[in-house]
């Protein structure tokens, strides 16, 4: 078989390119492929608001210890 050889800077270039940015125009729109399902937004947005609430929680011990 044929070989195709590349180096390191051309890879690195093609990685910024523009074409390499944008998805093709065609792609058909699958939900939880190409494109986040509602329901997982849904669970994103759930998931940050339980983040935040439990940061605004103070730190209390694991274990309470008797002395």
């Amino acid at each position: 078989g044929t070989r195709i050889i590349c180096d390191r800077k051309f890879l690195l270039e093609c990685k910024s390119s523009p074409a390499a940015r944008t998805p093709p125009c065609c792609l058909p729109q699958t939900p939880g492929v190409t494109s986040l399902a509602q329901s997982s937004l849904v669970k994103l947005e759930e998931l940050k608001e339980r983040n935040e609430s439990q940061e605004a929680v103070p730190d209390q011990d694991q274990f309470e210890m008797d002395i």
